[in-house]
């Protein structure tokens, strides 16, 4: 069992790539710490530059592959123009003639057909976010906005620790990088563990890894799940679902059906009963049911009331457990 001050709570953010970790951090950040300044909006803003022009580029690249034109010829100028000034957003600079190509670009007809088909390729989640809003982030004087901020994607690499203090509790909660590459750094984060908070995307039923293209990534999480979950480490250990990507999931399962995940799903492709299936799946792999709970939530990462309400139930439950295992609950 971990020895564990009952004021200092050490939580763990585990999860496969790309599936919420980093954004759960940054809301506690405007949660509990007051969030971000100006100062450090404004560094964000390459950042913002940075997702929108890998995600156009993501896209025309797909093109090619997936063999769909241009609405209009004139867009493969553009597409050659887009790569030759591409490299001043990196500076932090959206000149007027780069945001005027990405806009063209984003508008034509073969670029969306092919934004449509985006689980047959790696693109970043907030790709739409950012396109349709250009005529906002290309402003001369644009400050990033927390959504903004919240919104940007950059890979973890190593541990990040976040601290802050809420319901006179001090958190410790350490963000791990969740592509493979990365998980052999976990260990470092095991010892003295009050809870994990496992993050899944449900958006990611019908998508593949970005470092393994034969790998679904719903089956990965599920992967990384049993064996965290199951772990010899964490017996005494809370342990938190969320499911989220819940409004990306929402939206998706209208489209593409959950047989391409699980084939043997039968249920109507509507976000109730998909979603509780999905919840299941992940709790039948608890081996432990007698001794061990999950608690599950379902999130969304980007959207902060959301996480202020789930992140209190959660400390909640957390209180209760370490309270029950000092016997004073």
């Amino acid at each position: 069992m971990f020895c564990i001050s009952p004021l200092h709570l050490n939580v763990t953010l585990q999860g496969a790539g790309e599936s919420g970790k980093s954004t759960i951090v940054k809301q506690m950040k405007i949660i509990h710490e007051d969030g971000y300044t100006q100062e450090e909006c404004s560094q964000y803003r390459v950042v913002v530059y940075s997702n929108t022009i890998q995600s156009i580029i993501a896209i025309i690249r797909a093109m090619g592959r997936l063999g769909i034109d241009f609405g209009e010829t004139a867009r493969s100028d553009d597409a050659r123009q887009l790569f030759a000034l591409a490299s001043s957003a990196e500076e932090g600079v959206m000149t007027p003639e780069l945001a005027g190509v990405i806009k063209r670009l984003w508008q034509d007809a073969g670029v969306q057909i092919c934004f449509g088909r985006s689980r047959e390729y790696q693109l970043n989640d907030s790709a739409s976010y950012y396109l349709n809003d250009l005529d906002r982030i290309s402003q001369q004087n644009y400050v990033p906005t927390q959504q903004d901020v919240l919104r940007t994607r950059v890979k973890t690499t190593g541990i990040v620790e976040t601290h802050f203090t809420f319901k006179d509790l001090y958190f410790k909660m350490f963000d791990v990088g969740g592509q493979r590459s990365e998980r052999k750094k976990w260990i470092h984060c095991f010892e003295g563990v009050t809870a994990i908070i496992f993050c899944v995307a449900l958006s990611d039923y019908d998508l593949v890894l970005a470092e393994d293209e034969e790998m679904n990534r719903m089956h990965e999480s599920m992967k990384l799940f049993d064996s965290i979950c199951n772990n010899k480490w964490f017996t005494d250990t809370s342990v938190i679902l969320f499911l989220n990507k819940k409004d990306l999931f929402e939206d998706k399962i209208q489209k593409s059906p959950l047989t391409i995940c699980y084939p043997e799903y039968s249920g109507p492709n509507e976000y109730k009963e998909a979603s509780t299936y999905i919840q299941c799946q992940f709790e039948d792999l608890n081996k432990r049911k007698e001794t061990k709970e999950i608690y599950t939530h379902f999130t969304c990462a980007t959207d902060t009331k959301n996480v202020q309400f789930v992140f209190d139930a959660v400390t909640d439950v957390i209180i209760k457990t370490n309270l029950k295992e000092v016997g004073l609950y």
